[in-house]
């Protein structure tokens, strides 16, 4: 992988594959660009697609002290170093950062996001609330485990899968990034679709949800979708929270295909 350093100094590991119109894969909670690497390999034969550690995890390094802005910096960065503007995708909580980031000025050519997070309605808000609240202890208490715990059982993970990856190696792994959930956390705000701040992002939006899982992500996702000024919305049949990479790159595809064509005709 290579490194770059963003704005504050701190190093982000990236790697690219491919060659054409730049693409930023940008993982959700847990995620680093090992997560990605399938999905990137599919699109590679048609775009320059660039994965990343984000700040905390992997290869990548970490600011002494979290913002929400260092993680916007960190993929202006990243797109500086594909020569364009990218489109990016975003998964998860990884989705709603690639929204901030646009709303901050990103200038993405085009943005995919799958199922930011978002919990809308009084109760939503109270749930979330409550997860903050009970990350943080964790957090703060040093039980890693407990916190990765927290996140998969709220995901709707069964207990009795959680207990089976708790005996498994990858559970290390987890836990050595588990402090990053508070950063996906506070990506995600009180837990609201931030519409107002959203109003800026003029660039044509995807906002895609899976058919297989509960009916909230469909309702955040609808909601998120037409606070976007370009948003468009679509549920892929089948797919849960973790999407098939061989199901989400030909979408991919087809939406950021249309900016290449675009840009050749003008």
């Amino acid at each position: 992988m290579d490194t770059i350093p963003s704005r504050d100094g701190t190093p982000l590991a990236y790697r690219r594959r491919g060659d054409g119109p730049p693409v930023i894969l940008v993982g959700g909670a847990l995620a680093t660009a090992d997560t990605e690497a399938p999905l990137a390999r599919l699109l590679a034969p048609r775009f320059q697609v660039v994965t990343y550690d984000r700040r905390g995890r992997g290869a990548s390094g970490d600011g002494a002290r979290y913002a929400v802005e260092r993680e916007i910096e960190d993929l202006a960065a990243l797109a500086a170093v594909t020569g364009g503007s990218p489109s990016v995708f975003g998964v998860g909580a990884g989705g709603a950062l690639a929204l901030e980031a646009q709303a901050a000025g990103l200038g993405a050519a085009r943005l995919a996001v799958y199922e930011p997070p978002y919990t809308p309605g009084p109760d939503g808000l109270l749930l979330k609330a409550d997860r903050t609240d009970r990350l943080h202890r964790l957090l703060a208490a040093g039980d890693r485990g407990g916190a990765v715990e927290l996140f998969l059982t709220v995901t709707g993970v069964p207990a009795g899968l959680v207990a089976r990856m708790r005996r498994a190696p990858l559970w290390r792994t987890l836990e050595s990034v588990a402090h990053t959930l508070a950063y996906d956390d506070a990506v995600l705000g009180d837990g609201s679709v931030p519409a107002a701040r959203f109003a800026p992002v003029r660039a044509r939006t995807l906002v895609v949800c899976g058919g297989a899982g509960p009916a909230s992500p469909w309702t955040a996702t609808r909601q998120l979708a037409d606070a976007l000024p370009r948003g468009r919305h679509r549920t892929l049949t089948g797919q849960t929270r973790e999407p098939a990479p061989q199901v989400v790159a030909p979408v991919l595809a087809e939406f950021f295909g249309r900016e290449v064509y675009v840009r050749q005709a003008s």
